[in-house]
């Protein structure tokens, strides 16, 4: 990965073709699975869409009839984890579906717990609340914090739509972990190599990037990526690709990643925000 070390910032970072292994979001269209209800505003179900088992809680929304207590979500989920005949191979990995319902850190850990239980392994969150988002990031679990499931599998908005608000995490972004936001994401940590953060908007990261970090994944080419300390697995910004050298600079300081030419472009910031300030 060539560093720029002059604000000309006229060196670009090489181009490769490797895609990103991205999840495509689950819809409301999935399969029913036996012992489920009709009613998706009151019961807890499961669901299989494309191979994989959904987990969908009743939502909690801010308006209309009252949300069904997470008392009730947590009878009606050991319920269905316990009746009639299990329709899951063992270890099956379970996307969780919480809409706009409110789940904390304590209650995320009791839906892992229960589903561990019945031999079902807890991997991705899917939430419309941000503290959803940080609760389930934090506790390990890959995210995505999305638009209502009814309109995941409508097209991408048109360019200039406005972004979703900022996603901020206090946390290390573990191995296997994904971050997916509509909007900016702030990492006040470290994403660790196997770690994934995707965004429509920019990538900052407040700590060391050693994993993948995908800016303006919507194609956004004025998306930015930042880091204090830049040494990621792969970087993109909207459809360019860029990875690191094999020989890593002799110190590493804060930098910005951005497309320029034909492809990604890095830079230390203080060069960066010296450039930017004559354009």
């Amino acid at each position: 990965m060539t560093r720029l070390t002059h604000p000309t910032l006229t060196s670009a970072m090489s181009l490769d073709s490797t895609s990103l292994n991205s999840n495509t979001a689950p819809s409301e269209t999935a399969t029913e699975l036996p012992n489920s209800e009709t009613d998706p505003t009151l019961q807890v179900r499961f669901k299989s869409q494309g191979g994989k088992l959904l987990l969908m809680l009743p939502p909690e929304p801010a308006n209309g009839p009252a949300a069904i207590p997470w008392g009730e979500v947590w009878e009606q989920l050991k319920h269905r984890l316990s009746a009639g005949e299990r329709f899951w191979q063992p270890q099956t990995v379970v996307y969780l579906l919480t809409r706009d319902r409110l789940v904390d850190a304590r209650q995320l850990q009791e839906i892992a717990d229960a589903l561990a239980l019945a031999d079902l392994q807890l991997k991705r969150v899917y939430t419309r609340r941000r503290q959803t988002a940080v609760a389930a990031a934090t506790a390990g679990y890959s995210v995505e914090q999305h638009t209502p499931v009814a309109h995941l599998n409508q097209p991408s908005p048109r360019s200039g739509t406005p972004l979703d608000e900022p996603l901020y995490l206090q946390s290390t972004i573990r191995s296997g972990v994904e971050i997916r936001h509509a909007g900016t994401v702030v990492i006040l940590g470290d994403v660790n190599p196997g770690g994934q953060i995707v965004a429509e908007g920019d990538i900052v990261i407040w700590g060391r990037l050693k994993g993948l970090a995908h800016a303006g994944s919507k194609g956004n080419v004025d998306c930015r990526i930042m880091a204090l300390h830049m040494q990621p697995t792969q970087l993109r910004i909207a459809d360019k690709v860029a990875r690191p050298p094999e020989t890593p600079p002799a110190e590493y300081l804060p930098e910005v990643a951005y497309i320029g030419g034909s492809g990604i472009r890095i830079a230390p910031a203080q060069d960066f925000a010296r450039w930017l300030a004559k354009h």
